[in-house]
């Protein structure tokens, strides 16, 4: 039997279960640490999960020989110097999305794992969505012909309380943004990946709801480098919570779709029924569905990475082009000017 790969959490808050659970449901690996400044946060964790060693620092943990990935999971604006530490310790890494939330930082991480030849992954699993792949297929077969809108709708809402759960929420510090760093990064990932590269966009964003200091609510008009125009929305400040959806036109064909269903799967001169799609799963309430989890399909391509001497799904290097015009488009609502990329 081939030897299980060995992972190990930093950090134990809210993301923290759900990339336990996508390890611990995998043959193929093995969850074996976890560290925290809280002790006793990661205690839970540990006995949630079966974890058998537990730290309250990083460089302890990187002493441990065996373990091979390292999965961050604290605030955003921490993961730079997490992640290269494990680089540097020779450990892969695997890092809750956004990557991080400014340039230079995402540059050292990158840098770090090229330089001590480890794998740098990132989960953005709505790549992995059964819609998205089908729609992504479809591009890529030229059933759409010559792209002209890639449009992304994130209209979610948050309550006033998740801004105060905890303190670094809704701060350029750590947060690194509002409603597009955080919930919208997903979208605009998916779009890229559908798409394209970004050359421009034109901005604005505000808190226009909350008492934070960073945006609530984004719109912005986005020129790709293909030549194609698009819209990106993100908020978290209307209610109730809209369901994201993404809408692909092109010269020949249309395909609009949620995280969930394709609502519009039309081609010029064809009769093509839209293929039928599996439903996200949440593996906190149907654990036996875990193989169809995002989580848990980004931790397997990490394992396949690995194994196969391969990149991941989505590396360093794709994983910042979200982050990047995210970047752009806060530059833009700033200064009242396209920004190009």
């Amino acid at each position: 039997m081939t030897e299980k790969v060995k992972f190990a959490l930093v950090g134990a808050g809210v993301i923290a279960p759900q990339h336990a659970r996508a390890i611990v449901a995998n043959e193929e690996a093995e969850l074996t640490a976890i560290v925290d400044k809280d002790e006793a946060k990661a205690r839970r964790l540990a006995d949630d999960f079966g974890i058998r060693y537990v730290y309250t620092d990083i460089e302890q943990m990187l002493k441990q020989d065996d373990i091979q990935v390292v999965n961050i999971t604290v605030p955003s604006g921490f993961h730079s110097p997490l992640s290269v530490a494990a680089s540097e310790a020779k450990k892969h890494v695997l890092v809750e999305k956004p990557l991080d939330i400014a340039p230079g930082k995402m540059g050292a991480m990158i840098e770090a794992a090229r330089r001590n030849g480890v794998k740098l992954g990132c989960i953005h699993q709505r790549r992995v969505m059964p819609t998205a792949m089908a729609a992504k297929r479809a591009m890529e077969a030229g059933k759409l012909g010559k792209m002209v809108l890639g449009d992304v709708y994130q209209k979610y809402y948050r309550s006033p309380d998740y801004y105060k759960s905890a303190g670094w929420r809704g701060t350029w510090a750590v947060d690194g943004g509002g409603a597009l760093m955080n919930q919208g990064v997903h979208g605009i990932d998916v779009m890229i990946w559908l798409m394209g590269d970004v050359h421009s966009v034109f901005a604005y964003a505000a808190p226009l709801v909350y008492d934070i200091e960073v945006e609530d609510t984004a719109v912005a008009v986005v020129k790709y480098k293909s030549g194609a125009f698009g819209v990106i929305q993100g908020t978290t400040s209307v209610y109730p919570n809209q369901a994201a959806k993404y809408e692909l036109h092109g010269e020949r064909g249309s395909v609009t779709f949620t995280d969930d269903t394709i609502e519009q799967w039309k081609f010029g001169g064809s009769d093509e029924q839209a293929p039928e799609v599996e439903q996200r799963v949440n593996s906190k309430t149907h654990p036996h569905l875990m193989e169809r989890d995002g989580h848990y399909l980004m931790v397997d391509d990490m394992i396949r990475a690995i194994r196969e001497g391969r990149e991941p799904m989505v590396n360093g290097e794709e994983a910042r082009k979200a982050v990047d015009v995210i970047l752009s488009i806060y530059e833009s609502a700033r200064t009242g000017k396209e920004v190009f990329l």
